[in-house]
């Protein structure tokens, strides 16, 4: 009755299974030729059914197949073809499916119009919505055979007709979500005949349709063959969609939007397949920029969605042979920080950045975990966190590769120790989690500290870029140069600008950040913070409200113009006191900590403009200041009328230069107080303003009296006048105004030498300068002489440049342009016992006339002294600009550069050949020197040198030829501070390192206090840029580009606060700025 049904249901009669048939097969095969045609499908299905020897099987059914060339009638193909599909699709053993499949393509190769009638439509349309027997319509057999009977029928004109079921068929199949392998054979299928595909829009449906499907694929299985299955299937889905893709492009953007919908799917009782990471090597690549920026932008894409994404996208990488996933995701982690959707990209770094790395592990999928490990973590720059989760995880990584030995592992701890050297650098101030890392990638080289900051530059959040976001406004990120700027307060520039060069003062800033102040609220602790935010900031200008409350001076009224130089020296002399202040808390009180509050800081702040009694202090004692910026002047006066000696030694901070008045008067800008009214931002008339903070008394316009008022002294170590007469040299009598320098014709540039020779000049006191003898007990002409006899580290030089005309009764600015040496090589000259002579400075020592006047420089101790004389030399660090005609107005902005231990091996070299000062015993320097051409080498070589010019809130970058000519180019804008680094020098930081190595050529590690308060901000910062980036996307349909394309250019004007600034902009008629 089976039987019978079956027979029924195929449409096709099956014999009786007998014996008789099985006899008559054998018989057949015994029988020479081929077996009579009435009999074949009685005689294969008794023989395959039959228990006789699988070889005689297949001898018979070699019979049946050679017999399908014979001529049959249309109910005996039909039988046959019955019979073997039966066989192929319910055979119970390979052997019957095999000889099905045979005897099938053998009969319908020769009986095409009856296997035609046969493999109808709707025996196809039954098959695949019915089935066939106990399979269903979904199974993989049915639809290998309907792919087998297509091939059969390829060139007959039946099979339009079943083209065109199977495109009915085919998305209704995929609708009941079938699995992978269903969808690898119908894949195939659509592969081998493409007129089954649909077309034009139901083609976009059925792509959809299938990215569904595809998001539900799962593979259970553990075991390698099954995972090998398992991505084969895949793979040839994926093939699929993209021929589609290329003959339908309407259908592609759709179903990325499909994969985007089941990516972001937020049910947490669906999730979506890995399998469509299979997906994106067939987007095309050239899309990325439009898709992501789709993506990025739609507002109606919530953030939650849009995390799940980006995790699932992630999770990708997991996918083997899926090339481009890591290209995809990055480009995604950058369009959303393009937008400064920050949030997102926190929350997806920390809970992913474990997994990224953790897939390091497997070879297949190596290159893209790193390259999206790489981009997670140098963007995640405003905290260590995303780092430390992989930091205990490392060692053991790099451990196992190396003990492989193998080519590619090599290679790729290479990328992976330059990946964590830039990030302990980044995060330094954690030795006990760097130094088992540094011992394991020991063997590995070490990126430069260059490369490095640019890594870092260039793959910070901030530095993204999106053009609808830059037509909205620019991105806050830190600039191109890596450096912070300070925001301008309402004429803080002269502080802001004085900041930037101390800032810029490497060894200065490492002192100070490596400081431990931990609960002191002193000064130098707001300026460690202020200097660590400067360093670590992820903001492009960062406001020091804090430290401009805590340094202005007292008689400085706020948001009024006031002098950079003034300014510079108080803030040092504020910083020198506390910490003498401090240390002598600390020496009092030891076991108890000191008492930084700010009953001491108003304690330090009123004593902050009178130096001690002794601040030459030992080594030992010294300030950080004293280290840092303190050197030492001795003055020797000689009465001409009775040549009794006195002299003092005074400590300087900083050295103020006077111009001569040949060289000055030429080139004066006057400015009439009464006429010229204080004016605020934008120009704007300020009522009741007070005045400029004048020069001290001295700076009345007589350059005799005023090269040496404006030093920054204390009272004298010693002051002395003995018995000891003095005989001028022949130089000593010629009145300095006819030794310095002359401006030949009026067109020569004096220098910085210039002045610096000048200041030290022999000078002749008469007239209303004379100086009182307390040998001769009244007023006498003397010759004054000054000597440095203690070198800064840093050499503050101030160029006296404004100055009040007690004559006429104005203000006035010197306009002159000055030459900037960027090598230059300070006299320094020291009295010390002629016995040790041979053991203190064995270079450069003039014994000139030692000998014969060696009586007359005995002190009244009897001890033999000598002159001994040596020129150190010094790099240019940074100069301080003044923008404006006078003292009344202006801007400041500054040069500065980092100066390398490349820099000072190579200025070194040159030691021999750079500019030498002449002291007060030796001749000036003529115009004629040798310097010039060794300058125009320096200044070539400097070209390629990183310089930085900081403008307030800008940074840019800039060089040393800017500089030099900046005053040609902006009369306006002149050198006004000028900072030197001494070169050869064993007390800065240069040479320093930690043990573990963590901050050679780097910043040393900050506390955690401060890293704690930075990675705060830097939250702040990224949420206060998301919230503006939503609000402008709000109103992006009426914004439009107001911003400059090309940026900063060196040939505009360096620009001040105001809009009549701007860096001088050629005359004198333009409106005065106010100093911001």
């Amino acid at each position: 009755m089976r039987l019978l049904r079956r027979r029924r249901r195929c449409s096709v009669p099956l014999p009786p299974r007998s014996g008789r048939a099985c006899a008559c097969a054998c018989a057949c095969a015994a029988a020479p030729g081929p077996p009579r045609p009435a009999t074949m499908d009685k005689i294969l299905e008794g023989l395959v059914s039959s228990s006789h020897p699988l070889p005689l099987k297949r001898v018979i059914v070699r019979k049946v197949v050679e017999s399908a060339e014979l001529w049959l009638d249309g109910a005996q193909c039909e039988a046959m073809f019955g019979l073997t599909t039966r066989l192929i699709l319910e055979g119970p053993d390979p052997f019957r499916r095999q000889v099905g499949r045979q005897v099938l393509e053998a009969y319908a190769r020769y009986h095409r119009p009856e296997f035609e009638a046969f493999f109808s439509r709707p025996f196809v349309q039954g098959l695949l919505r019915q089935g066939y027997g106990s399979l269903g319509g979904q199974d993989v057999a049915i639809l290998d055979y309907v792919h087998n009977g297509l091939r059969l029928l390829r060139s007959c004109p039946s099979v339009l007709d079943l083209f065109g079921l199977l495109r009915l068929e085919v998305p209704r199949m995929l609708c009941e979500r079938p699995g992978p392998p269903l969808c690898a054979r119908l894949s195939d299928l659509l592969g081998d005949f493409a007129q089954c595909i649909p077309r034009g829009q139901p083609a976009v449906a059925f792509c959809q349709q299938l990215v569904r499907t595809m998001g539900h694929f799962q593979c259970a299985s553990t075991q390698e063959r099954e995972l090998r299955e398992y991505v084969s299937q895949v793979t040839r889905v994926g093939g699929l969609l993209q021929s589609i893709w290329k003959a339908e492009p309407s259908a592609l953007l759709p179903s990325l939007q499909e994969v985007f919908a089941s990516l972001s799917a937020t049910d947490t009782s669906f999730e979506p397949s890995v399998a469509l990471a299979s997906l994106v090597q067939h987007i095309p690549l050239q899309m990325i920029t439009v898709l992501i920026r789709s993506l990025t932008t739609d507002p109606n894409v919530k953030d939650a969605s849009m995390t799940q994404a980006l995790c699932r996208m992630i999770d990708w990488l997991s996918w083997p042979l899926a090339q481009h996933v890591d290209t995809w995701v990055i480009a995604l982690l950058k369009g959303l920080a393009a937008v400064q959707k920050f949030t997102i990209l926190i929350d997806v770094t920390l809970l992913k950045i474990e997994l990224v790395f953790n897939r390091l592990w497997f070879p297949l999928v190596r290159p893209g975990a790193l390259a999206v490990l790489s981009h997670m973590l140098l963007s995640f720059q405003h905290s260590p966190e995303a780092f430390h989760l992989i930091v205990p995880h490392v060692v053991n990584l790099v451990h196992s590769f190396k003990s492989d030995g193998l080519p590619s592992s090599t290679a790729f701890l290479v990328q992976l120790t330059e990946l964590i050297h830039c990030m302990m650098y980044h995060y330094s101030g954690f030795p006990d989690l760097y130094e088992p890392i540094l011992e394991a990638i020991k063997d590995f080289p070490k990126p430069s500290e260059e490369k490095i900051k640019l890594i870092l530059n260039q793959s910070a959040w901030t530095s993204q870029s999106n053009s609808l976001a830059s037509c909205l406004s620019r991105l806050s990120g830190k600039s191109e140069t890596g450096k912070t700027g300070l925001i301008n307060l309402g004429n803080t520039c002269y502080m802001n600008s004085v900041i930037q060069a101390l800032f810029m003062a490497t060894d200065f800033r490492r002192q100070v950040l490596s400081l431990n102040l931990n609960g002191c609220n002193s000064l130098m602790k707001k300026l460690q913070h202020l200097f660590a935010f400067l360093a670590h900031t992820q903001r492009e200008a960062y406001a020091p409200r804090v430290f401009f409350e805590a340094s202005r001076p007292p008689w400085f009224t706020p948001r009024s113009q006031q002098d950079c130089s003034e300014y510079l020296r108080f803030l040092l002399d504020r910083l020198h006191e506390e910490e003498k202040i401090l240390k002598v808390q600390s020496s009092h009180k030891p076991s108890e900590s000191l008492g930084c509050n700010e009953t001491s800081l108003q304690e330090v702040a009123s004593k902050a403009a009178v130096l001690t009694e002794n601040p030459c202090t030992s080594d030992g004692e010294k300030t950080l200041i004293e280290t840092m910026f303190g050197g030492k002047l001795r003055t020797h006066i000689c009465c001409l009328n009775c040549r009794s000696t006195s002299q003092k030694v005074e400590a300087f901070t900083d050295l103020s230069l006077a111009f001569c008045p040949s060289s000055s008067v030429e080139n004066l800008s006057f400015q009439d107080p009464a006429s010229s009214p204080n004016t605020q931002d934008g120009g704007l008339t300020q009522a009741n303003a007070p005045g400029p903070a004048e020069e001290p008394a001295t700076a009345a316009f007589i350059c005799d009296s005023a090269m040496n008022e404006r030093m920054s002294g204390s009272p004298p170590d010693e002051f002395c006048c003995t018995e000891n007469t003095c005989v001028p040299n022949e130089s000593s009598k010629i009145l300095v105004n006819k030794d310095v320098p002359q401006k030949p014709g009026g067109g020569s540039t004096p220098s910085v030498t210039d002045l610096l020779n000048y200041f030290l000049a022999p000078e002749i006191l008469t007239g209303d300068n004379q100086y009182y003898c307390e040998n001769c007990a009244s007023l006498q002409n003397a010759e004054k002489t000054m000597h440095i006899t203690e070198e800064p580290e840093y050499l503050i030089l101030t160029l006296l440049r404004f100055s009040y005309d007690q004559k006429y009764h104005v203000r006035r600015k010197i306009l002159d342009n000055v030459s900037l040496p960027l090598v230059l090589e300070l006299p320094v000259k020291r009295t010390t016992s002629f016995s040790s002579l041979s053991e203190s400075w064995s270079i450069d020592v003039d014994f000139t006339d030692i000998s014969e006047n060696l009586a007359k420089k005995l002190k009244p101790s009897g001890t033999e002294e000598a002159c001994c004389s040596r020129l150190v030399p010094y790099l240019l660090n940074s100069v301080v600009v003044h923008s404006g005609v006078s003292s009344e107005s202006g801007h400041y902005y500054s040069y500065a550069r980092n100066i390398t231990g490349t820099e000072s091996s190579y200025q070194m070299c040159h030691q021999s050949e750079t500019l030498a000062l002449a002291s007060s015993q030796s001749h000036l320097l003529g115009r004629n020197s040798p310097n010039a051409v060794i300058e125009q080498d320096l200044e070539t070589k400097e070209m390629s040198k990183e310089w930085f010019l900081f403008n307030d809130s800008r940074v840019t970058f800039t060089s040393f030829q800017s500089v030099q000519k900046i005053t040609s180019r902006f009369p306006k804008d002149t050198a006004y501070v000028l900072l030197y680094k001494k070169q050869n020098s064993t007390n800065g930081l240069s040479g320093k390192s930690s043990t573990s190595g963590l901050w050679v050529n780097g910043d040393p590690p900050l506390q955690k206090e401060l890293m704690d308060a930075i990675t705060k901000d830097n939250k702040l910062y990224l949420q206060e840029q998301e919230l503006n980036a939503r609000a402008r996307a709000l109103q992006a349909a009426s914004a439009s580009c107001s911003f400059r394309p090309n940026g900063f250019d060196d040939n505009d004007p360096p620009g001040s606060c105001g809009p009549t600034g701007g860096g001088g902009g050629g005359g004198f008629n333009t409106v005065g700025r106010l100093v911001f």
